[in-house]
């Protein structure tokens, strides 16, 4: 299929692709990503989080065990890991299952009401070309941005007295990213009608760079890892959360792709 279409083809599409159509298959491709993000993280991610909270036990055990030295009298007769509510094995495995399906699920639906506002409004765009521009734009400033500017850290890793106030500027982040994108785009859009395309994209886009790095330079920095923490074990888990959501948008996107081909096939 082309990057561009005739009117007729245009006015056949926009008739085939009625917002129900388009959430149902969202949903399916979010039902596909979250599948592969599953797989992908229970392969690459979870030996990270494991060798973490391995760490993270080894070290508590040695704090608790000090201050047992310290305190005369203490009994370790009922001494014992805090019953855990969700098992380990269940976190690792249905867990993250459910966590990952339903999330993706959601993605999914999202991505195919954004499809839905965005084709049409994107120049002379085809539906697939709308779609890679949809997935392109949301990964970068809902992951990959906010991601470089507040990575991911597994456990052991950060203070809890400021799990809120990150997890706050995280999502912070992201809503600046979100909105800086679309203002992007709907620069990218005014300067397309007096340049050419790739130009006003080029423009735009670099935009959009410059200012979400003055952004990240002005919000607040963590360094929380504690010392001793294995460099590798922080990088592994780092680049697995990274890999997760990019197969998880990359499923969605393929999934979505391919629902739309065969939707826009069968209405013609």
């Amino acid at each position: 299929m082309p990057l561009s279409e005739t009117g007729t083809d245009r006015a056949a599409t926009s008739a085939a692709l009625d917002v129900r159509s388009l959430l149902v298959w969202g949903l399916l491709a979010g039902l596909l990503g979250g599948v592969l993000a599953f797989g992908f993280a229970e392969a690459f991610g979870e030996p990270s989080v494991d060798t973490a909270i391995s760490l993270e036990e080894q070290g508590g055990a040695a704090e608790h065990s000090h201050d047992d030295g310290a305190a005369a009298g203490h009994s370790h007769g009922e001494e014992g890991a805090e019953e855990e509510v969700v098992s380990r094995s269940f976190q690792s495995t249905g867990g993250l299952a459910i966590g990952t399906v339903v999330y993706g699920l959601g993605l999914g639906g999202l991505f195919g009401l954004a499809f839905a506002f965005a084709y049409g409004r994107l120049g002379t765009a085809s539906p697939r070309g709308t779609a890679v521009a949809v997935l392109g734009i949301g990964y970068t400033a809902v992951v990959l941005v906010p991601f470089l500017t507040y990575p991911a850290n597994p456990p052991a890793v950060g203070r809890g007295e400021t799990i809120g106030e990150r997890t706050g500027l995280f999502f912070g982040m992201v809503g600046i990213s979100l909105v800086l994108a679309l203002v992007a785009v709907f620069v990218g859009r005014k300067l397309a009608q007096r340049l050419d395309g790739w130009t006003a994209v080029l423009v735009a886009g670099l935009g959009y760079l410059v200012l979400v790095t003055v952004a990240a330079k002005l919000l607040p920095d963590f360094q929380e890892v504690p010392d001793g923490f294995p460099g590798a074990t922080l990088w592994e888990f780092r680049i697995a959360s990274l890999g997760t959501s990019a197969v998880l948008w990359a499923g969605i996107g393929i999934g979505f792709a391919a629902l739309l081909h065969r939707g826009l096939t069968r209405a013609r």
